[in-house]
């Protein structure tokens, strides 16, 4: 355990366990963790899903699950034993001295209250004020996270605010009563690279104004890197490396801790120097890709537009081109018409206005319902970002895979029908043991290679993928880059690659298109772009990216 010997530190874990009861016994989820925290100090707590990063932090605010339970060690706060604290010491404790801003802001906040309301609610909580002076400092609170118009959002329910604004009432509430300490889980998740960064440094500058410790639990090492003086890093429910950024991240001593570092995107790596934890996707003996330019054009959008029925314009005068083979990249912020492009093209939304031709053929007079019926719905395919929203839960991993086989191919059950299912299986690295397990019953980078094996069942040749890693860890994500990149090769498949992760853009893709407010900004070929922005929106979008420290001289 690490700490100041002439400062008290404000929290100390030593030798923690928590274990979970199951069906199928008990699971011990942290295993001997100790740590410690200073007054003020942003720790970061960095691992892979499963590691026990969340646990330890439910386990520090007592909000485990019922099935949870401490079983050895010690937590102290202030000097004081709360390792057993129940009842009014921890009503006291949660909100007042020590807080939580959760990783999906919008299950954590009440659907049927408005976010003025639960702000007060927080503040009525712990501090002796009226309603109306509650309200007063709930405004006041929704101006110190800049939440813009405050006065009317106060109204506003959490499904009427966009995700980056739904963390920023989060921290509101988490930071209403003045806490000592606030563990913020996964607080980014989602988030576009600038929100990211606006959020990131809200947090970071209302710590150090009220004195606040943060642990930031998080899976990206740039993030970490970043805003945090410290580092811990926690595999298996074990914590086996702990330094400050500069030495974690450029001199790893432990295999688990060097692997993450290897499996991370950075600002010049390329798809191939990523070494997920031992499966690299081998390259060898696969079709080089012709040129872009020496190939048919494949598509092509023309001065596409969507209004939309409250007149909200998604997408202004959008044109691009594509040629088989290649793969462009759609950048920017949340609401700067990705998805709503994305969608377009590949014909699950109709546009207002323009003309999209695919091999040719005008694909956008199909209206979208029944775009389904055209022999080209086969050639355009889309892997979502979330696999537990795309995948049907009634199905089995093989009936998600056969589904378009089915509906698209009219290949009946028997089989051959089983011998495509187990080939995309195959292709994709997913077992076949696990075609016959449901959604919950697969891990995230399994349900990724489903929705990954779905998409490719019926050979498209174009592939919209709309942040296919956006959740997943850095090896899982390794791993599934390199297997686009893979079955892009052997395909020649084209790639629409939509994502926020400019690193994961500049690796995959040939050329990127930067979008703002549904217009294009910039575009041109990915590494100049990146290296050398032209306009001032691209480059903020290419600052915010947090990075892992750079390497010592």
């Amino acid at each position: 355990m690490i700490g100041s010997e002439s400062t008290q530190p404000l929290l100390e874990v030593e030798n923690l366990k928590v274990t979970f009861s199951t069906r199928r016994g008990l699971v011990e989820a942290v295993r001997g963790v100790s740590l410690s925290l200073q007054p003020g100090e942003m720790l970061g707590l960095v691992g892979e899903s499963g590691s026990g990063k969340s646990v330890t932090g439910f386990a520090i605010t007592h909000l485990l699950d019922r099935a949870g339970h401490i079983t050895e060690g010690l937590i102290r706060f202030k000097g004081q034993d709360i390792t057993r604290a129940g009842g009014a010491d921890l009503r006291s404790l949660h909100g007042a001295a020590m807080a939580m801003i959760f990783q999906n802001p919008r299950a954590a906040l009440n659907p049927i209250r408005t976010v003025g309301q639960q702000i007060a609610d927080a503040i009525l909580a712990h501090r002796r004020l009226s309603r109306a002076e509650a309200q007063a400092e709930a405004l006041s609170l929704l101006k110190a996270v800049q939440i813009r118009d405050p006065e009317r959002r106060m109204g506003a329910y959490p499904h009427e605010l966009s995700g980056g604004m739904c963390q920023r009432v989060m921290i509101a509430v988490a930071i209403s009563c003045n806490p000592s300490l606030l563990i913020a889980d996964e607080p980014t998740t989602g988030l576009d690279v600038t929100t990211q960064k606006v959020v990131m440094d809200l947090l970071a500058r209302i710590a150090a104004d009220r004195g606040m410790a943060t642990i930031l639990i998080t899976h990206d090492l740039g993030l970490a890197a970043r805003y945090c003086a410290r580092v811990v890093v926690m595999e298996q429910g074990r914590l086996v490396e702990e330094a400050e950024p500069l030495t974690l991240f450029h001199r790893p001593q432990h295999p688990y801790t060097r692997r993450l570092v290897a499996a991370s995107p950075t600002a010049t790596s390329r798809i191939e120097d990523l070494v997920p934890d031992g499966e690299r996707i081998p390259l060898v003996a696969v079709t080089e890709l012709p040129p872009p330019h020496g190939t048919p054009l494949l598509l092509d959008v023309k001065a596409v537009s969507k209004r939309f029925d409250d007149g909200t314009v998604g997408v202004a005068d959008f044109s691009m081109t594509m040629r088989g083979g290649e793969s462009v990249g759609l950048v920017g912020e949340s609401g700067s018409g990705k998805s709503t492009t994305s969608r377009m093209i590949c014909r699950l939304i109709d546009a207002s206005a323009g003309e999209i031709l695919f091999d040719g053929q005008s694909i956008g007079q199909i209206p979208a319902r029944d775009f389904h019926r055209s022999e080209l719905r086969r050639d355009i395919q889309i892997v979502f970002q979330d696999p537990n929203d795309s995948l049907n839960p009634r199905y089995t991993a093989f009936d998600c895979i056969a589904h378009p086989l089915l509906r698209l191919m009219n290949m009946r059950s028997g089989d051959k029908l089983r011998q495509r299912v187990e080939e995309c299986a195959d292709r994709v690295g997913l077992p076949r043991e696990l075609l016959s397990r449901f959604p919950h019953q697969l891990s995230g980078g399994q349900k990724a290679r489903v929705g990954i094996a779905r998409a490719i069942a019926c050979k498209p040749r174009l592939l919209v993928l709309d942040e296919p890693t956006a959740a997943l860890d850095v090896s899982v994500q390794a791993v599934v880059l390199q297997l686009l990149n893979k079955l892009r090769r052997e395909d020649n498949l084209a790639f629409l690659f939509v994502s926020h992760d400019l690193n994961v853009v500049r690796m995959m893709c040939d050329r990127t298109i930067v979008l703002r407010t549904g217009v294009i900004v910039e575009q041109g070929e990915s590494r100049a772009l990146f290296a050398n922005p032209q306009t001032d929106y691209t480059r903020e979008l290419v600052d915010a990216v947090p990075h892992i420290a750079p390497a010592p001289a």
